[in-house]
């Protein structure tokens, strides 16, 4: 009786309007900034969290029609080659796939709104806070008194739309900020990275909406540009807010001689990136780029503690083979 308990439920049809407004008003703001949607694959051999440092989470391997590959974690890659076909920037709101245990705050499969714009990390962090502005906006004109009537408070949202620029913090001054409590900062000798405890006490102490940029290097993966010549230093930035990291962005390299030598340090395998090696090498450009787990941000905009409730189709804890009965969609 799930499904049908989930069909007669209010709740899934607020979700259901607010993936209308999401989506509406993402073509809408990414159109008026000169961004072109594309449609792409959701399969890839080009992943974006390779077996190497600086990644956080692993692909999911499938074969189809005979073809072993991997269903696209991201569309990050595809999005940069999009952008030398529509050089003025471009975007999809698409699903990833991730080969991680559902949690809270993780689904394995969730909806990814991505984009790449020509420029770089400031002219990123510009287009997001934007992004996220209009997003609650929107909400609020279209459904605001129906999610005021559901779930008592859009104030966050208001705050969010009509506040100014989010604060900005280095990560040196992150870490300085939660250098006294434990737990908060993840340090691996080589790397370091806030922890979600980290995230939550500067959301508290700092600001509710937050941006930390310029990480390690070696804690963020091989195609974030450095800021030195010493690959130190990697020019991407999160913003934080509700649960900590919503969206999660950089600045790419921009020539292949980098990217070599970012992908030597991080211990990746060039050949199994050779086209996208290429690309920098014959085409290349500056561009930057994001993804925001919409269902992290619709947490947020529903004030809600279990991401799991998000989905409109559950793909949580499904049997691995095929059941006797097939009981949900």
């Amino acid at each position: 009786m799930t499904v049908i308990n989930d069909l007669r439920s209010d709740w899934y049809g607020l979700i259901a309007d607010l993936h209308d407004v999401v989506h509406t008003e993402t073509v809408r703001y990414a159109s008026a900034q000169g961004l072109k949607h594309l449609f792409l694959p959701i399969t890839t051999r080009t992943v974006t969290c390779p077996t190497a440092l600086g990644s956080d989470s692993e692909p999911v391997p499938v074969t189809v029609s005979g073809v072993h590959t991997y269903l696209a974690d991201s569309m990050q890659f595809a999005l940069e080659y999009g952008c030398r076909v529509a050089p003025g920037g471009c975007y999809t709101i698409m699903p990833s796939f991730r080969a991680e245990q559902p949690d809270e705050t993780h689904l394995g499969q969730y909806t990814h709104s991505e984009a790449e714009i020509p420029g770089d990390l400031d002219a990123l962090i510009s287009y997001v806070t934007g992004y996220v502005k209009a997003l609650s906006g929107a909400i609020l004109d279209n459904v605001g008194g129906r999610l005021e009537a559901a779930r008592g408070d859009v104030s966050h949202l208001i705050r969010m739309a009509e506040g100014a620029g989010f604060e900005q913090l280095t990560f040196e001054e992150a870490v300085a900020r939660v250098a006294d409590v434990d737990g908060t900062v993840r340090d691996e000798g080589a790397w370091r990275t806030l922890t979600r405890k980290g995230e939550q006490l500067l959301l508290d102490r700092v600001s509710e909406f937050l941006w930390v940029h310029h990480f390690d290097s070696l804690a963020v993966p091989f195609y974030q540009a450095s800021s030195d010549d010493h690959f130190r230093i990697a020019r991407g930035a999160d913003l934080y807010f509700g649960i900590g990291e919503v969206v999660g962005s950089g600045e790419r390299h921009t020539d292949a001689d980098r990217l070599r030598k970012s992908m030597a340090l991080h211990g990746v395998d060039e050949r199994e990136y050779a086209w996208y090696v290429r690309m920098k090498q014959e085409l290349p450009m500056l561009t930057s780029g994001f993804g925001m787990g919409v269902d992290r941000f619709l947490m947020w905009v529903l004030n809600h503690d279990d991401i799991r409730d998000l989905p409109l189709i559950s793909r949580t804890d499904e049997p691995e083979d095929w059941p006797f009965a097939v009981v949900r969609p």
